[in-house]
């Protein structure tokens, strides 16, 4: 409150350096409620005063209509790069506001599997697995060993977010199984992943209802599952975060 005030009289005297400096003190979701707070004039101003690496966080935090608000006033350039380095979950809500054509250049920016991932995601209903799923996870082929495992993970720059598990998929992308990430290390490099896939991860329907997965991360203490769809295809992950 006493914030929101301080930026509104900053603002009536032009005070740009002190709103830019209250801004830095705050984070994306307090940003959002002030921005929410503001007349649609005003909330113009503060938009082009927030720093471009925070406007993703900031956008995603905003409710609906405020969000569409603020897109409608971003060029395609200013969009991409706002998107480039979300985590493809909160990707996933944002590209629902986006225009068409901006949607089609940030789908294209990602990898083909991400693509495919991303696209199946937006396709289930909010109130179920599907709905909750975080496409960004890390899927290795079946039918290499551990070493090249290893070899593959050291070339990303960062895991995604909530790591815990590796998934194994096959040619098709069908979910095998799951690897532990503490378990790469403790075994015979040049073993098949296969040897260390831990029996007791089991995938969950990307149609079951959000109430029943929520259930199901209480009842068996679950950090993260797998979703996949119809077809066995590995959507992505639910973390107990997600719920």
């Amino acid at each position: 409150e006493k914030k929101l005030g301080k930026v509104i009289s900053d603002l009536e005297r032009d005070q740009i350096a002190s709103i830019q400096k209250t801004l830095t003190s705050l984070n994306p979701s307090e940003i959002a409620r002030l921005l929410e707070s503001l007349t649609p004039g005003k909330r113009k101003v503060i938009w082009q005063l927030i720093d471009q690496d925070d406007e993703g966080d900031v956008l995603k935090e905003l409710v609906e209509d405020v969000r569409q608000n603020l897109i409608e006033e971003m060029d395609t350039t200013e969009l991409i790069a706002v998107t480039q380095d979300m985590e493809l979950d909160d990707l996933a809500d944002l590209l629902v506001d986006l225009p068409e054509a901006v949607t089609e250049q940030v789908i294209t920016a990602l990898d083909q599997q991400d693509q495919i991932r991303l696209e199946s995601v937006m396709s289930y209903d909010e109130d179920t697995a599907g709905g909750l799923t975080n496409p960004g996870i890390i899927s290795i082929r079946s039918g290499v060993t551990i070493e090249v495992l290893i070899r593959y993970l050291r070339r990303l720059n960062k895991l995604p977010e909530h790591t815990n598990y590796i998934y194994i998929v096959n040619r098709d992308n069908e979910y095998v199984g799951a690897i532990k990430l503490v378990d790469l290390f403790l075994e015979d490099k040049n073993k098949p992943i296969e040897t260390i896939m831990d029996k007791s991860v089991h995938a969950i329907p990307a149609n079951q209802d959000s109430k029943q997965v929520a259930l199901d991360f209480q009842d068996l203490d679950l950090i993260s599952t797998p979703v996949i769809d119809g077809n066995n295809k590995l959507l992505g992950q639910i973390t107990v975060d997600d719920v």
